[in-house]
């Protein structure tokens, strides 16, 4: 009686397919969210939903201020240092990609690519969102970098970090929901990119969306800890409800996509 042993598909296929439909999710979000007056009202709606006080507003503030540059070295580095450790040269170039990529990305396209039409809710351009680009990179990088083994848990604690601090870009009203899933969409574009780099087999972990959808939770039961609440009270909760789930989810949706793609241990 024979038996056979199921080989792990190569990360290429899944890799340009997630990452082309992260692309064209983005051009889509783009042309809805940033060049519709229904999108343009709709986003900032969407933003003014939720509020907290002072006090939650210097708590989310302290959060947002520990997300910069020095902070993308840092990662980037400690990316480094753990491949190093493995002895892993393409996870290390893999790493380095996605966070340079995708941060690069998010500046040139907010800063020198995309415009805001005046449609009546501002023409200052914040799409996308610098910090979620930050932290949604450097865990795409880690999820590309650790061992097979612990992606559930990076998957979990990233989803919280990154769910975190797109929904306090939003409640501190530095960013519109819009903007914060468009970083996301251009980081999942670079993991691809970096996984494409890295090469291999793609890895199976069945945790991982669990982890990333309870990091999500996670999130949303800390923002309403700070002090997050609707701004029309009772009546407008199920409106805050869908905002902040919706990004939560998304955050989740994306780790695990970025998980799902990146390469088994060699």
């Amino acid at each position: 009686m024979s038996s056979t042993t199921r080989v792990p598909a190569r990360v290429s296929g899944p890799a340009v397919i997630v990452g082309a439909g992260a692309v064209a999710a983005f051009f889509v979000l783009v042309r809805v969210a940033l060049w519709s007056t229904t999108g343009q009202a709709a986003d900032e709606d969407s933003m003014l939903a939720v509020t907290a006080g002072r006090d939650a507003r210097l708590t989310l503030l302290s959060i947002l201020g520990r997300v910069s540059i020095g902070t993308v070295a840092i990662l980037a580095v400690g990316c480094l240092l753990l491949a190093a450790v493995r002895r892993h040269g393409r996870a290390a170039l893999a790493a380095v990609t996605v966070i340079v990529g995708a941060n690069v990305t998010t500046q040139v396209l907010k800063h020198g690519v995309l415009d805001r039409p005046d449609l009546g809710y501002g023409i200052h351009n914040s799409l996308p969102s610098g910090h979620v680009t930050v932290v949604a990179a450097a865990v795409a990088a880690l999820l590309i970098v650790v061992p097979s083994r612990a992606r559930a848990s990076v998957a979990g604690l990233g989803t919280f970090a990154t769910g975190l601090t797109g929904l306090s870009t939003i409640v501190a009203g530095w960013h519109r929901p819009a903007d914060v899933v468009a970083a996301l969409l251009v980081t999942l574009a670079w993991c691809a990119v970096g996984v494409l780099v890295h090469g291999g087999r793609r890895s199976r972990d069945s945790a991982v969306f669990l982890t990333a959808l309870s990091g999500a939770i996670a999130a949303l039961i800390g923002i309403v800890l700070i002090g997050v609440r609707p701004v029309s009270g009772l009546e407008g909760f199920l409106q805050a409800s869908l905002v902040l789930g919706a990004v939560a989810l998304a955050s989740a949706c994306v780790v695990w996509l970025m998980s799902w793609i990146s390469p088994q241990d060699r």
